[in-house]
């Protein structure tokens, strides 16, 4: 009995064992085995639905520039806010300058998954053009095609290196044609530039050059961030196979209508030979036919029918009707998939008026977790513009840290906001006037609905407290509230003065 448990623990225990060390617990080394998934959007792809390009998706593809566009140009570009004034002003002209790249970072991110930019600071070439300036950070966007490898941490998958190939080609003195591959390598204050082709193209100079800079500067905008992928998932994935059946329904619909839909002449004949030779001359139909000839009812604007002939059209029932059903399902598949509302596509108006107020509240919820996901990058953006131009121009910035300020949305109209507003300045009203919330909870309650307001009260002595605010428009409406009585008393003076001159 006692061997046979043995050996029962003893197969457990190497069953145990056999899990744990396939999910690295048994030596300590929990995701050892792990390996990051690497796969990625397949770009052109992304790109050929986006423009409409790929003859396989030309009838359904054209819902994908919406999908992208709208929530592109509803996540909008983001303001930094931070702590120093000086380092305010540099991200503030940084955005001005940069802020259609900005919105191409998004539309680029949610279109193919990945969008990568690299911050360089480099002499203005342009010197006629902009004389104010001297040298420029660059905002280079690159295609994420370019960017073949991105070399990891093998701990914390951080970034080490990025490898970035292009390829190249040019004419020389003689007039030949060239071509070659330049491969770059970015890492921490190393750019290395190798060429691979026929020879080294002009203004490329091959091998290692430092940098003043201690970290990367490129920065990953991955859409639909994921801790076990490597890169970011295109918006255009999920619905490419509703893309495809929408077109293939369609075109199958269209196909068939185009068949059916011109009417066909249908002729109930006592005798064909008579009714040929009333309407088409013809008196000897087997050599007419035998022959090779045909007849033509273009421009036969009236037939001869005997009196027990008949006539008629035959239609057949609309292949397009048939497709309708399947084509209302695959569009709001779509829409589900897409997490659009429906009415961004442009349905009609009954179905948008509803469509609003019920599906735009989901929407903001999505663009906020947009938001929400690219934070981060930008975050990270701000920081490297802030120390390349600290680095460059010998400047000193008190924080790196800053926030994003992103354009609110709100879809009401202006009088449902001046409605809920004034409705809310008249609750606070009241709750103040019976002593049920204090005039700073009042007031902090309303500056979320005001942009305009103030907190209560600041201990910066720069920015003026709304409650002062406050004090100084009371003590200004008293004044004007006086200004008859002091009239009339600067009048009665001027007359008492009068009397006594004479």
């Amino acid at each position: 009995m006692a061997r046979w448990y043995n050996k029962v623990v003893g197969e457990m225990s190497k069953l145990r064992n056999s899990i744990m060390a396939r999910f690295g617990i048994l030596t300590g080394t929990i995701g050892a085995t792990y390996k990051l998934d690497s796969s990625r959007v397949d770009y052109k792809m992304a790109r050929s639905l986006y423009y409409n390009e790929d003859d396989n998706y030309k009838l359904g593809a054209g819902f994908a520039k919406p999908i992208v566009n709208i929530k592109a140009a509803f996540i909008g570009v983001p303001d930094f806010n931070i702590d120093d004034k000086d380092a305010k002003e540099v991200l503030d002209a940084f955005t001005k300058a940069n802020r259609s790249k900005m919105q191409d970072t998004h539309r680029n991110a949610l279109r193919e998954g990945d969008c990568f930019i690299w911050l360089t600071r480099e002499e203005e070439k342009d010197k006629s053009l902009y004389p104010e300036l001297t040298t420029v950070l660059k905002y280079n966007i690159l295609p994420p095609d370019m960017v073949k490898k991105i070399n990891r941490d093998p701990l914390t998958n951080e970034p080490m290196e990025y490898v970035l190939e292009s390829e190249t080609e040019w004419e020389d003195d003689k007039g030949y044609k060239k071509k070659a591959k330049i491969i770059q390598t970015i890492s921490r204050g190393l750019r290395v530039i190798e060429v691979d082709g026929d020879e080294v193209p002009p203004g490329v100079e091959v091998g290692e050059h430092k940098t003043l800079w201690d970290f990367i500067p490129i920065i990953h905008f991955k859409n639909e961030d994921d801790e076990t992928a490597a890169f970011g998932k295109s918006e255009l994935e999920p619905i490419e196979p509703f893309l495809k059946a929408y077109h293939d329904v369609t075109l199958h619909a269209m196909k068939g209508s185009k068949m059916h839909s011109t009417p066909r002449l249908k002729l109930k004949l006592k005798d064909v030979k008579t009714f040929l030779a009333n309407n088409f001359g013809i008196t000897d139909p087997a050599k007419h036919f035998k022959d090779g000839n045909t007849i033509d009812l273009d421009g036969q604007e009236m037939l001869i029918l005997a009196s027990d002939d008949d006539a008629e059209f035959i239609e057949a029932r609309s292949a397009t009707g048939d497709a309708k059903g399947l084509l209302q399902l695959l569009f709001y598949c779509i829409v589900d998939a897409s997490e659009i509302p429906e009415f961004i596509f442009g349905v009609h108006t009954p179905s948008s008026l509803s469509s609003v107020k019920e599906q735009m509240p989901i929407m903001m919820r999505s663009i906020d977790r947009k938001r929400d996901q690219l934070t981060s990058s930008w975050q990270r953006l701000a920081r490297m513009v802030l120390a390349m131009t600290a680095q460059s121009e010998n400047k000193s910035f008190s924080t790196f840290a800053n926030e994003l300020v992103w354009e609110k949305i709100d879809p009401r109209d202006g009088k449902e906001i001046a409605e809920e507003l004034k409705i809310t300045v008249e609750a606070l009203t009241v709750a103040l006037n019976n002593h049920i919330i204090s005039h700073e909870a009042a007031v902090s309650y309303l500056s979320k609905l005001v942009e305009t307001m103030n907190e209560y009260a600041t201990e910066d002595p720069e920015i003026e407290g709304e409650k002062d605010r406050i004090a100084l428009t009371k003590l200004e409406r008293s004044r004007l509230g006086d200004e008859p009585f002091l009239e009339k008393q600067l009048s009665q003076i001027k007359r008492n003065l009068d009397k006594k001159a004479v």
